[in-house]
């Protein structure tokens, strides 16, 4: 399969952009959502932020306390040596009791802008476009993915907070203010993609609860009459038993239409952590039902960038556009920045395996 990465990749990294918080760092820029408004091709970028570390000894996380009126940014301090933490994932920091889960995470994430005219060089927006409203984001909002509807965009993201993970919605029309939908779908469940029309009067969406007991991370699919209360859920991609995809798999870019089907470029990470992009083909009327698949990935993490990073072997997209034939995937890199690749539609549909 011919993929062609940009030569310039990454195209966006975390020195790129100054941090938003004093005395902080970004470690991260990826995971964007993707819209195309006005001529401009826009990158709604995951920032990661955390506070500069000053001792080795200890660890600094960033929160967004909503307990007053007014929200307040804190900086919390966890000594190395406590014995109630375990800090050897980068991304989170864990309870050491099992079932006690994740106690904070390393950074805090928000939602800026990237723009371009040609899709592949991109300035940033100086201000968040997205930044935590409510207590359900207190510890940040992160992978977007864009929808749109007419003239309207619907912007779907992870709302993490300790509560857990869950899933908001806003809308827009110009990407300067939005609406708050409020949350979707309840803790703990994330990677929801909505497809772009009605489809025999019902709206469709990925989404990707994760169960605690009996069950797995797999990708389940859902209705809706106004975008914002959803039901009739069906699963409808699983994991493998082995190979590229036996960890954990969740939709990535909003689907896209094709001759053959509603095609979706989603990921899925082994038992390893390694993150790969596949592909499923939706009928067309009737998206709950898979009619083709690949069975090897179409993208995998090879370049330098993919394999090395704040979390290595990782490429994940939130965001496809199309020109003719041509799909332009725009990918987050080891956790860490932003990278595009091109592939021919008909590439993508002639590696599918028909079921």
């Amino acid at each position: 399969m011919i993929v062609k990465r940009l030569e310039k990749n990454p195209i966006l990294q975390p020195q790129d952009i100054p941090a938003y918080h004093d005395d902080h760092e970004v470690i991260g820029v990826f995971n964007a959502g993707v819209a195309e408004y006005k001529g401009e091709t826009l990158l709604l970028l995951r920032v990661a932020e955390r506070p500069i570390q000053t001792d080795a000894d200890s660890v600094k996380t960033t929160v967004v306390d909503f307990s007053n009126d007014q929200p307040q940014v804190q900086v919390l301090t966890l000594e190395k040596t406590d014995e109630n933490y375990d800090f050897s994932d980068p991304r989170t920091i864990m309870h050491k009791e099992k079932q006690r889960g994740t106690a904070y995470l390393t950074s805090l994430s928000y939602i800026r802008i990237a723009r371009s005219t040609d899709g592949k060089n991109f300035t940033v927006d100086e201000e968040p476009f997205i930044y935590p409203g409510t207590s359900a984001e207190s510890w940040g909002v992160e992978d977007p993915r864009v929808t749109q509807i007419q003239d309207t965009y619907y912007i779907q993201y992870s709302a993490i907070s300790e509560k857990g993970v869950a899933v908001g919605l806003i809308s827009t029309r110009d990407f300067v203010s939005y609406e708050r939908l409020g949350l979707i779908f309840p803790p703990e469940n994330k990677d929801v993609a909505i497809l772009p029309e009605k489809i025999n009067g019902k709206y469709y969406a990925l989404h990707r609860p994760v169960p605690k007991g009996i069950g797995q991370p797999e990708i389940w699919i859902a209705e809706s009459d106004n975008l914002v209360n959803w039901g009739n859920h069906k699963h409808l991609l699983g994991l493998s038993e082995d190979g590229w995809d036996n960890g954990r798999i969740g939709g990535g870019a909003v689907p896209f239409k094709t001759k053959e089907g509603w095609l979706e470029i989603y990921h899925a990470a082994d038992k390893d952590d390694r993150y790969c992009l596949g592909a499923v083909l939706l009928d067309l009327n009737d998206p709950s039902k898979v009619i083709a698949k690949t069975f090897e990935p179409i993208l995998s993490p090879e370049a330098d960038y993919e394999t090395h990073g704040f979390f290595g072997k990782v490429v994940f997209t939130c965001g496809v556009t199309l020109q003719d034939d041509l799909v332009r995937i725009y990918y987050g890199v080891s956790d860490t920045s932003m990278a595009i690749c091109e592939m021919q539609v008909e590439d993508i549909l002639s590696r599918l395996t028909y079921m």
